[in-house]
């Protein structure tokens, strides 16, 4: 019994340790995060990422998914912030979210292009990725003009949360930009 016990311990601990996910190089991170528009960014957003990454193009996609989360992760900031916010404070929120949700859909569409891509095709792609992520970054901007004429703290912690997306998403941009063959 106890054989089995240490054969299980032994299976089970080996299992969990090749589901981790390995993080991307650090030398193709910081090679490739060097020109970025916000570099520190680039490389700390990109270093914590938890997945398999060898290649400027699936530094790209990573990327995306960087921008995904942190937009979706500052939806949900809007959504729980609204809960205390004023009348004035609660529509630049909501026009904010929707703004945000449209970002979300164009990182996500970018993301889909990213993982088609094709050589006979490879130059519409970049384009439509381009585009999309290009389009984000304006919904991004657009939420912010929304609290241009509100004062104090709703508006530093929204501005706080969705620069940050933005910082993410031109770096995003700039890897896509990098990006030379399918």
């Amino acid at each position: 019994m106890a054989t089995f016990a240490a054969l299980f311990l032994i299976l089970y601990t080996l299992s969990v340790a090749t589901t981790v996910e390995p993080s991307p190089s650090p030398d193709l991170v910081r090679s490739s995060c060097l020109h970025a528009t916000f570099p520190k960014v680039c490389v700390t957003s990109l270093t914590l990422y938890k997945g398999p990454v060898t290649t400027p193009r699936e530094l790209a996609q990573a990327a995306i998914k960087v921008s995904i989360s942190r937009a979706s992760k500052a939806s949900d900031f809007l959504s729980g912030l609204q809960k205390e916010a004023n009348k004035r404070e609660i529509g630049a929120m909501k026009d904010c979210a929707s703004q945000i949700s449209d970002s979300v859909d164009d990182l996500r569409k970018t993301l889909g292009e990213l993982k088609q891509l094709r050589r006979g095709t490879f130059r519409w792609q970049m384009s439509n990725a381009e585009t999309w992520v290009s389009a984000a970054l304006t919904n991004e901007d657009t939420c912010l003009d929304g609290f241009k004429e509100i004062e104090g703290r709703v508006r530093s912690d929204v501005k706080k949360k969705i620069t940050n997306v933005a910082k993410v998403t031109s770096n995003a941009l700039y890897l896509i930009n990098r990006l030379d063959h399918p």
